[in-house]
């Protein structure tokens, strides 16, 4: 990360706790690593971003249905799905710090190291290194790469590294009245199990007819050894997931379909499209005959954001073998029984949180030959943003405060509004270009006479005066989902 993009992304930081997007998690106690809590403007993009997801899988496809599963789960799931026994990460821990670190971030840190110093033969010569001892599980080759390219410890600058080992990441707690006796379950890893124990549930209630999916958003957690950039890694997060279900054989025809509606629904907020990139596994998942993950270029390089996976027929058969019950399809068209195919989309939504404060967040220098000024404006898509207007009196006087607060109940039944009277008109549209409001609306003596109001926006600055009357008509434009989902 270089210096300029380190500093962004600080700054970008910075400006979520200052906001009231995000916190610490625990913070008057010094705080819990890995663990964050979302503020009342950060809950609010969330709650967008969340509901953006649902009606473009669920909403939009007729053949799409969505869930809500437990998050705790009979423990021979976490068996059936192969979490017990392979979910982990390869670590390696240095004597001297006495820091734990995942093997490959490590490696992948001097990879882009390698980019930076423009050393792309190295940097792609370590790359098929790494891929190829990730996908034959070989542990030592991993040590042996982080030796050979003297990779050393952040904290201690020294080498002095333990052997490479895999780590589970599931939490696991008791159920029962007594610790005694008591069951040891889990606290999912992932959202998707949930769903595929609840096929036929589904399928049944519903009348669902092949192709059809199940979606579903949800908290996970895992045991994440590492805390890293931020809300990008997380001990409990939510994830935005959907399992399609198609005729074996189809697969492939709904993975390619999915990868390229899955694409098309994040630029279609405005971020740039060379900011994002496909990134094909080469160490395919034990379930997994095809997966791509969908990268984003962050201030601190590409990372994953959302991963479509072939999962083929495993996870159900899983289950059948666990459980003893059949979980099959009925095919009135071909007359038999199978156990459908699953195409995979899942999206952090962490991640896509941060990503989309990332895009949005800019620092402009408005200065003249006049005067300095600047401002720190979010260019957040109108139906993202977390306060949809602003309602201002020019003046705290003259009857205006009445007036704004009778514009402002008119309209907060359907919009989320801030009101706003403190300080001078130019430091409360700084105000709300901070938060990402696409538009202030303020009201001044002349909106005494004839009722109209100056609308601000936030992006060009431009003003216009409207009739207050068309206000909800002129909201309801900007924020409309059919803006993102026509």
């Amino acid at each position: 990360m270089s210096k300029n993009n380190d500093e962004l992304f600080k700054n970008v930081v910075s400006h979520t706790k200052e906001y009231g997007f995000v916190f610490p998690s625990s913070e008057i106690y010094d705080g819990l690593s890995a663990v964050y809590d979302y503020g009342q403007l950060g809950s609010e993009l969330k709650n967008n971003i969340k509901t953006y997801w649902w009606k473009s899988m669920v909403q939009l496809n007729e053949n799409i249905v969505g869930i809500d599963s437990a998050i705790f789960m009979h423990p021979k799931i976490w068996k059936a799905s192969g979490h017990v026994d392979g979910f982990a990460d390869p670590m390696i821990d240095n004597k001297d710090s006495k820091k734990r670190y995942r093997a490959d971030n490590l490696i992948e840190d001097k990879i882009a190291r390698y980019i930076k110093d423009g050393k792309s033969e190295k940097a792609d010569q370590l790359q098929t290194d790494m891929d190829a001892a990730l996908a034959a599980d070989d542990l030592p080759k991993l040590k042996e790469l982080i030796e050979l390219h003297e990779i050393a410890c952040p904290v201690s600058g020294t080498r002095n590294w333990t052997d490479v080992r895999q780590f589970n990441l599931m939490f696991s707690t008791q159920m029962g009245a007594m610790a005694e006796g008591s069951d040891e379950v889990y606290l999912r890893p992932e959202t998707a199990q949930g769903i595929f124990v609840n096929f036929l549930n589904v399928q049944k209630s519903g009348r669902m007819r092949i192709p059809f999916g199940i979606a579903q958003i949800g908290k996970a957690f895992r045991n994440e050894v590492i805390a890293r950039q931020f809300i990008m890694r997380m001990r409990e997060f939510e994830q935005m997931e959907m399992q399609f279900f198609v005729k074996p054989g189809t697969e492939m025809e709904w993975y390619a379909h999915w990868k390229e509606s899955r694409l098309k629904w994040h630029l279609a907020v405005g971020t740039p499209a060379e900011k994002y990139r496909f990134h094909d596994h080469v160490k395919l998942a034990h379930y997994a005959n095809a997966a791509v993950d969908i990268e984003f270029e962050f201030p601190f390089g590409f990372k994953e954001v959302e991963g479509i996976h072939s999962r083929t027929d495993f996870d159900l058969s899983q289950h059948e073998k666990f459980s003893g019950k059949k979980l099959q399809y009925f095919d009135t068209v071909e007359n038999k029984n199978y156990v459908p195919y699953v195409i995979e989309t899942s999206i952090g939504l962490d991640r896509m949180f941060l990503l989309t404060l990332c895009n949005a967040y800019e620092e402009q220098d408005l200065s003249t030959e006049e005067k300095q000024d600047s401002r720190t404006v979010l260019h957040l898509h109108p139906c993202l943003a977390p306060v949809k207007a602003a309602v201002f009196p020019l003046t705290k006087k003259d009857g205006l405060p009445e007036k704004a607060r009778e514009i402002m109940d008119l309209l907060k039944l359907d919009f989320n509004l801030q009101y706003d009277e403190k300080d001078s008109i130019g430091k409360r549209y700084r105000r709300q270009d901070a938060i990402g409001t696409p538009v202030c609306i303020t009201a001044d003596h002349q909106t005494l006479e004839d009722n109209t109001v100056t609308i601000r926006h936030r992006d060009s600055m431009e003003q216009e005066r409207v009739n207050a009357a068309d206000l909800d008509t002129i909201l309801g434009k900007l924020v409309s989902w059919k803006n993102l989902l026509s």
